[in-house]
């Protein structure tokens, strides 16, 4: 009995270490997926708290995992992580049956889970906590109090501190479309062998009491004013299958409103985009990426500024260009405000906090 419990707990130990340790790269990546949720919900109200959830939610995976492999207050522990897993079961459970929400977010964006793939791990992780509450009399620590507090509070402050640091510095992974070494463009391409889903355009009339539909292409020959338009629909014919683009809707706009995405990436050369998704804050680093911006111009490198917001980037920094672009494309290129991209021609060379962007400029 011990030893198949020691083997649970190594399993469950490490999924969870493994889990919390993939989000502390990415702490925003999570709070968006939080949000997520927030919005299927109606719950806007918790958005602000998010990132807060967030961190806490993942030093609390990494630490109970810790606890778990060397048993320490296991009886706590084991019945924690029941709740946990129980709530991570609904809503894993939710996303792949409701189809509203298509990954979970679970391991992160470094390895994307369907919904059902995440359903049923977490079902076995139920099941193996059952095991360890349910016999939780035949463990015990393998550290003394004092050694086993002292791992647990070190893991704590490392998991929580490096989640601070990448707020502020980017994560030391990038697993999403705009990381180094990728070309936007080729990224914007359609993948070989994609299929889109067939649509057909279908209208709802009344005529003489009834209701008819018909498509575009087979209009009553009889068609005139005494037919009633009451709706138009769009009915799947056949389904795609599911190969798109790794990036889709990034769109580089003038202030005017004109699309500059194709001139901005087919630049011959080195440019800089700096992105920042909106202005809020930006009291905080504008006097900063000002000093930047005054540094990096004296070294002749182009640099076009990007946001959701434009008009107000401009008015802040109103000798630069300034780009308008989607905020949700801004949120999976830039998780850092505002993040520097260091560009040759549509690839990404470098990519940097502004906390961190005067070293990477010295070598661009």
């Amino acid at each position: 009995m011990k030893k198949m419990l020691l083997v649970v707990r190594w399993i469950v130990g490490l999924l969870f270490i493994f889990s919390g340790l993939i989000k502390v790269n990415d702490p925003i990546g999570l709070s968006y997926k939080m949000q997520e949720f927030f919005e299927v919900w109606n719950m806007h109200f918790l958005n602000d708290y998010a990132l807060f959830f967030s961190i806490a939610m993942n030093s609390f995976e990494v630490l109970a995992g810790v606890a778990i492999i060397i048993g320490w207050r296991i009886k706590l522990f084991s019945w924690l992580l029941l709740l946990l897993i129980i709530f991570f079961t609904f809503l894993t459970g939710y996303a792949h049956y409701s189809g509203k929400i298509k990954t979970c977010g679970c391991f992160g964006d470094c390895l994307p889970l369907t919904a059902a793939q995440s359903f049923y791990k977490d079902l076995f992780l139920l099941a193996l906590i059952l095991l360890l509450v349910g016999f939780q009399q035949y463990i015990k620590s393998a550290l003394s109090n004092a050694w086993a507090f002292s791992l647990i509070a070190l893991t704590l402050i490392l998991s929580t501190g490096a989640q601070f640091y990448v707020l502020k510095h980017l994560p030391w992974v990038d697993c999403l479309p705009f990381k180094v070494g990728n070309n936007i463009l080729q990224k914007m391409e359609m993948p070989a062998g994609a299929t889109l889903d067939s649509i057909q355009i279908v209208f709802e009339y009344q005529k003489d009491g009834k209701t008819i539909e018909f498509d575009q292409e087979h209009f009553p020959e009889n068609f005139d004013d005494s037919y009633v338009f009451i709706s138009r629909k769009d009915k799947l014919v056949k389904k795609g299958n599911g190969l798109k683009p790794a990036i889709v809707d990034f769109s580089l706009k003038t202030l005017n409103g004109e699309d500059t995405t194709q001139n901005v990436l087919a630049t011959k050369g080195k440019y800089i985009l700096v992105l920042a998704k909106d202005s809020e804050g930006m009291e905080v680093w504008e006097p900063e990426v000002k000093n930047i911006l005054s540094t990096i111009s004296q070294k002749g490198i182009p640099v076009m500024m990007v946001s959701a917001e434009g008009s107000k980037i401009k008015a802040a920094f109103p000798d630069y260009i300034v780009l308008n672009c989607d905020a949700t494309v801004l949120k999976t290129a830039a998780r850092v405000k505002p993040t520097f991209m260091f560009m040759n021609g549509a690839t990404i060379e470098q990519k940097r906090s502004y906390k961190d962007v005067l070293n990477a400029s010295a070598t661009f």
